[in-house]
């Protein structure tokens, strides 16, 4: 068995999609875009605060109480790949896409 120490270090070393992306209403066409170093955790997170009516944006709330998640779409706009070795800001290298 992995101690914690290890099983930290492993996760660590995971590479994970991070880039920009747009939760898109296919009705009205309004886009809400924003970047993240984890494109999925990021959908999950968004998607959950939609569902339980607490997201940060209270727009983008609004409008997906109004219309329905069926109205929305998570788009992945640019994708930023990870270089083993670099010693890159990622998270400033995302937030200038």
């Amino acid at each position: 068995m992995k101690t914690r120490k290890e099983l930290k270090e492993e996760y660590l070393q995971n590479k994970f999609r991070m880039g920009v992306f747009q939760i898109r209403n296919i009705v009205n066409g309004k886009v809400f875009i924003g970047s993240s170093l984890n494109l999925d955790a990021i959908w999950n997170r968004n998607l959950s605060e939609l569902r339980l009516g607490g997201h940060r944006n209270p727009k983008l709330q609004q409008e997906w109480n109004t219309f329905g998640e069926v109205n929305f779409v998570f788009e992945v706009l640019t994708e930023l790949t990870q270089n083993d070795g670099a010693t890159l800001d990622y998270g400033k290298e995302v937030r200038e896409l």
